[in-house]
């Protein structure tokens, strides 16, 4: 970021304002510092809940200090992208030792010696979960799903299904054996009509994604073919997991309840890993999963990362980006949290006294220091700032943030605004935190939620509606300025709403390339299809409420 970049002056307002309004030592500096363009200051600050005992006032700093530490345009010197790097690197590091430190215990190692009957007779625990969990073999057959985002060929815009059907395809090469059933597949009966031909990959490109001010995070854009049976993999695993009675489109609520209530109770703790997904090693996939089940996702995994032109043989067994590595983190994470739990003479039963979702992971809080010494001896690093157990009133987990049973999670700005459609989030983001405030004690002034509306086309202010209807109103309670209108026993409101769309239209793709669209389920838009950042134009106009 350029130095002499500076945030526009209706942000740094509306920012100073927010500070001014929380009214601490804390926010005051953050005032401070946002005058004087700290902005590597303004980036760091932060606030640890173990040190305070109201949650009011945890709450009041914890907003100050969240307000601009994701926004992607703070105008730090950090080198994002080189953090996220750095921190990959430490990621295959970690791997490495983990594998030669569980390589003993792999079925086909020669010297036996150098086991340790415990940890022998844990992982055996452990494994035995995990088949309860998914059985011994993965689908003979599984349904491939693309996904919204960019592949290892597919970038940019052109990232929509049809532009994914129409590309050459790429692979590995040892996911070859799931050739013959994509060329049954539409998209590999349109591609056999082009004569199209493979691009065979060695694995997947290192990319980063906005994270924080500070760092990038960092993912990998797999090969599309790949992705495509990665992602039916995935969702057959979630599909099991669902059948055990852990749902995990389902979990994020679950967490912030559990999670809400031990802060009170103490009950349960939250423990948050440390780049996580880079740090699942492949000896601990080979010796917890079912060996058909390891077979299947490590043909389909990338072996290999392109970094910066240099390809790099991976450590980890697999990145975000993968189709599966969501499903397959939580799954490794479940199991041995609950095999630990039972270890100790608990109950360890998943969805019972185990919640698990991706990294964010929640036990009984009397067998903390037991799972962080299971998770450590397995290559992982508790995130201490993230982690939190025993008299600690406070609790963190999938987004919910709880002291002392009262919700505090500040509000992150994470894009500049640049025209309406994102200062009216901006504006109730502002809103909500002045309602979590309230809740604790405080009564939050509005003049920084007042000046985000200074910003807005006066018939744009008049937008204003309950929570519901998401950020296309303002969110406002007093209902005197609710613009609506009765019409069939249907109340309608003034919005602000998408109008004018950037569309693809299925014209430019071949007739093969639209009926293989039309089986996947891949909707028609005007007769075409949404790219990325499709919305061009918005307007104000009237939608329907029930």
């Amino acid at each position: 970021m350029d130095a002499t970049y500076a945030l526009p002056d209706y942000l740094v307002r509306s920012a100073s304002l927010y500070f001014e309004g929380l009214g601490t030592p804390k926010s005051l500096s953050a005032a401070v510092m946002l005058r004087y363009e700290d902005w590597e200051g303004l980036a760091g600050l932060s606030v640890d809940p173990r040190s305070y005992t109201c949650p009011q006032h945890y709450s009041r700093d914890n907003a100050a200090c969240a307000l601009l530490r994701k926004l992607q345009q703070l105008p730090t010197v950090t080198d994002r992208r080189s953090a996220a790097m750095q921190k990959w690197w430490k990621g295959e590091k970690d791997c490495y030792l983990s594998n030669e430190r569980l390589s003993p215990y792999l079925r086909d190692f020669r010297n036996s010696a150098d086991r340790v009957g415990g940890i022998d007779a844990f992982l055996a625990s452990v494994r035995k979960i995990v088949v309860s969990w998914i059985g011994q073999r993965p689908p003979s057959l599984v349904g491939g799903r693309h996904g919204p985002g960019a592949t290892f060929s597919d970038r940019g815009r052109k990232t929509t299904v049809p532009d994914k059907m129409s590309s050459d395809p790429t692979l590995t090469r040892d996911a070859i054996w799931f050739l013959p059933q994509w060329l049954g597949t539409q998209w590999g009966a349109a591609f056999a009509s082009r004569s199209g031909k493979f691009s065979w990959s060695r694995g997947n490109r290192f990319t980063t994604v906005p994270k924080t001010a500070l760092v990038d995070r960092s993912i990998a854009s797999e090969p599309s073919i790949n992705v495509f049976y990665q992602l039916a993999l995935g969702r057959e695993l979630r599909k099991r997991l669902r059948a055990v009675g852990w749902d995990l489109d389902q979990a994020q609520e679950t967490h912030r309840r559990v999670a809400c209530s031990s802060s009170v109770s103490g009950e349960f703790c939250t423990l948050d890993l440390s780049n996580a997904s880079d740090t699942v090693c492949t000896n601990l996939v080979k010796l917890v999963l079912p060996p058909l089940w390891f077979d299947q996702l490590d043909d389909l995994r990338s072996k290999f990362t392109q970094v910066d032109g240099r390809w790099v043989r991976l450590e980890k067994f697999s990145s975000m980006g993968n189709g599966f590595t969501f499903e397959l983190e939580t799954l490794i994470f479940a199991a041995l949290t609950c095999a630990a739990v039972r270890e100790n003479g608990g109950l360890g039963q998943l969805g019972k006294d185990v919640f698990v979702f991706g990294d964010d992971i929640i036990a009984p809080d009397s067998q903390f220091r037991n799972v962080e010494s299971v998770l450590k001896y397995f290559g992982f690093a508790l995130n201490e700032e993230k982690s939190f157990y025993g008299a600690v009133p406070f609790r963190e987990s999938c987004g919910g943030d709880y002291f002392a049973g009262q919700p505090v999670r500040g509000y992150y700005l994470k894009q500049l605004p640049r025209g309406p459609e994102d200062s009216i989030p901006m504006a109730n983001g502002i809103y909500a935190m002045a309602e979590r405030l309230r809740t604790v004690g405080y009564e939050m002034p509005r003049r920084a939620w007042f000046s985000v509306l200074d910003t807005l086309p006066s018939r744009v202010r008049q937008c204003r509606g309950p929570k519901a209807l998401g950020d296309t109103v303002i969110w406002d309670d007093d209902v005197r300025f609710w613009k609506t209108r009765e019409r069939h026993g249907i109340r309608y409101f003034q919005a602000f709403r998408p109008w004018k769309m950037r569309v693809t239209p299925f014209s430019v793709f071949s007739g093969e390339v639209v009926l293989a669209c039309a089986t996947y389920g891949t909707g028609s838009y005007r007769g075409g299809v949404i790219p990325r950042d499709g919305v061009q134009s918005y307007k104000v106009g009237m939608v329907p409420y029930s």
